[in-house]
């Protein structure tokens, strides 16, 4: 025997030591939850009533290998062929080696973790929630599957029923509170039952998918969707994520006894929820860009499974053209990119990932101009026919001067009170300029666990981290936008909110897109509240940013001309520099520069401050001031301002209304 396959022997050697034979014996309750006389299955009625079990379970084995007129969306058993011999995408056979190894990969924010030989499933390494929560999701099981699929190697299919039939064992439901907590959690419960069909499919064929683990599968599959249906969320995407996997149930399982209830109540959900949870502007009421992206894939996978097993007529055409609208709401508050704000707990998201997403949503909207616009990457369909756009129910408001990459694109907040992934930021936005996110958004770094995770948590949903008004750098009281105007014309976009950050303060902020080039916003602190205000801006890591504290501006110097002037042009505001953070991935934090313009407020007067924001080429900033005209009565909601921008003036005239 070569070294090699010495190591090779080694390395599998938790799978060899414990992946042993653990079937249950085959009796007549192992077929309780099987409609018997479903088409297909009559010659397992047959045998179950004769009470030969074991041949009961081998024509179930025979049914289930053979069956074809039920589809996954994703993974049929004819799809073998198309894997087989393949290369897997990178990282995908490293899960399944690995997971041989119980090294699981849980979350990408902590990479691999070691189970240990014997698993461990209520093994807790870093008190994050997520990382418990995630183990039960099991997400390394799709890999095995490519994987044996790929290579034909039984090893993958072998270690997966050991797995599977492990999990089982350990974590019955009733365990203990602490663990069903995390492993019988409905949305973890849930994200079993979408994936365990696709699995399914990948395994059936393999001998070591004997007849009397089908029994144990199926029963285990029935117990977990059984759970969700007894065990919904209250609200949430939560409540449509265990709504649309539970769809999947009663549509890929039409041989269990409950799978009509199971995709009647799903249905029923799911037509109810796009109701309550959309807003007539098409966002979701969790105002969370990432999981508006998720909701429409939600809704349409229900739809999906329903179209493949005939059912879709379940669905009316409003729930259709309802994801229609949230599409198109997504392109509204995104960029050029196709990336978005990092709103409520969002992350990063790359391109070709969207991209993706508006391909296969082109699938269902074939002929949406839009949608294939941003399918196609422009090169079909036709971008929207307006730029700057408000979704005025959700309050995300959007300044833009085109859709291609050369654009000027801000992305404003200003929304009513949202749920979890709400953050108290209102008035924070994104300003994109040719190419550059100058000013991302915080984002989110972790969700929840430990008191020192909750820490962690919380420096990132501060308001003071956020682009908009502090009362002494506390949290506002109060995300509750109230919209005065919005009106958009060639020469200047305003939009004017009222948002009572505090109890004796209310922030007024007025943004003006001036010649659809740069900004000029108004903020304006009204109330009794005494204390130290300040705006705040943070912008990208490595912008070469300068400080000019005696004309309280900053400037980015990124070396390919492209950038940014922030300059308060009142008088008696101080520059303060703070620290500052981005967090585009889980757990991953990069410093970077951040800076708040302050004035005391002494009395019940109103402080006030007028800040430009001006792209620029070059390493030289504008030379900007400001003069008011005399109309000028920010109290009576008149601005008339004469802005100086290197020798050249604008006039600036606008009635704020809702006073």
């Amino acid at each position: 025997m070569n070294v090699k396959k010495i190591i090779l022997l080694l390395a599998l050697a938790p799978t060899l030591l414990f992946a042993k034979p653990q079937g249950t014996p085959v009796t007549k309750d192992s077929f309780s939850n099987l409609n018997l006389n479903y088409p297909g299955l009559e010659e397992v009625n047959k045998l179950v009533a004769a009470k030969d079990y074991e041949n009961a379970a081998k024509a179930l084995l025979k049914y289930y290998r053979k069956r074809d007129n039920i589809k996954h969306p994703d993974y049929n058993m004819e799809d073998k062929a198309r894997f087989a011999g393949k290369k897997l995408p990178a990282g995908v056979l490293e899960k399944a080696d690995k997971g041989l190894l119980h090294q699981f990969y849980v979350h990408p924010g902590y990479g691999f973790i070691d189970y240990g030989q014997d698993i461990n499933w209520q093994h807790w390494p870093i008190k994050d929630n997520e990382i418990r929560w995630q183990l039960h999701r099991t997400y390394w099981w799709q890999p095995m599957g490519l994987a044996y699929w790929s290579t034909g190697d039984e090893k993958y299919a072998k270690e997966w029923v050991f797995q599977f039939r492990d999990w089982v064992k350990k974590n019955p439901k009733g365990l203990s509170k602490e663990n069903d907590r995390f492993a019988w959690r409905p949305l973890e419960v849930s994200t079993r039952i979408q994936d365990q069909p696709g699995m399914f499919n990948m395994f059936v064929s393999s001998p070591n998918f004997t007849p009397d683990f089908l029994l144990e599968f199926l029963n285990t599959y029935n117990q977990q969707a059984n759970h969700i249906l007894n065990n919904y969320s209250k609200q949430g995407n939560h409540l449509l994520f265990e709504a649309q996997r539970i769809v999947y149930a009663g549509c890929f399982f039409p041989e269990l006894k409950p799978a009509d209830t199971w995709r009647k109540s799903g249905i029923e959900i799911l037509n109810a929820e796009i109701k309550k949870q959309i807003y007539p502007d098409g966002l979701q009421f969790e105002l969370s860009p990432n999981y508006h992206v998720a909701a429409i894939n939600i809704f349409l996978k229900a739809l999906r499974m329903t179209q493949l097993t005939g059912m879709s007529n379940e669905f009316p055409e409003s729930y259709k053209k309802t994801i229609e609208e949230m599409i198109i709401a997504l392109t509204n508050f995104s960029f050029p990119d196709y990336s978005y704000p990092m709103f409520g707990d969002a992350k990063l998201t790359g391109k070709s990932e969207m991209q993706k997403e508006y391909k296969d949503w082109l699938q269902v909207f074939p002929h949406n101009p839009v949608i294939k616009y941003f399918a196609t990457d422009g090169k079909q369909g036709t971008a929207p026919a307006y730029l700057s756009n408000a979704l005025k129910t959700g309050g995300f408001y959007t300044f833009r001067n085109g859709w291609k990459n050369d654009a000027t694109v801000m992305v404003l907040r200003a929304s009513p009170p949202a749920f979890f992934h709400s953050q108290p930021d209102n008035g924070t936005f994104d300003l994109w300029v040719k190419g550059r996110n100058f000013m991302p958004d915080a984002g989110a770094y972790v969700y929840s666990g430990s008191a020192e995770i909750q820490k962690l948590r919380d420096a990132y949903r501060q308001t003071k981290v956020h682009k908009t008004l502090t009362l002494d750098n506390i949290n506002m009281d109060s995300c509750n936008a109230k919209l005065l105007t919005w009106k958009t014309s060639p020469a200047v976009d305003l939009l004017v909110y009222n948002n009572q950050s505090y109890k004796e303060l209310n922030h007024r902020r007025s943004v003006l897109f001036i010649d659809k080039k740069y900004f000029v916003i108004i903020d304006e602190a009204i109330g009794d509240a005494k204390g130290n205000v300040g705006i705040h801006f943070q912008l990208a890591e490595e912008s070469g940013t300068t400080f000019n504290k005696s004309n309280n501006s900053v400037q980015t110097g990124y070396k390919d001309g492209n950038n940014l002037l922030i300059q308060t042009l009142n008088k008696g505001a101080v520059l303060t520099e703070e620290e500052g953070k981005v967090s585009y991935k889980y757990r991953k934090e990069v410093a970077r520069p951040a800076f708040a313009f302050e004035k005391a407020k002494n009395d019940n007067k109103t402080v006030s401050f007028t800040t430009v924001l001006y792209p620029f080429e070059g390493s030289k900033a504008p030379e900007i001031s400001v003069k008011e005209g005399s109309k000028h009565n920010l109290a009576k909601g008149i601005v008339d301002l004469t802005l100086t921008i290197n020798g050249k003036k604008t006039q600036v005239t606008e009635q704020l209304t809702g006073n």
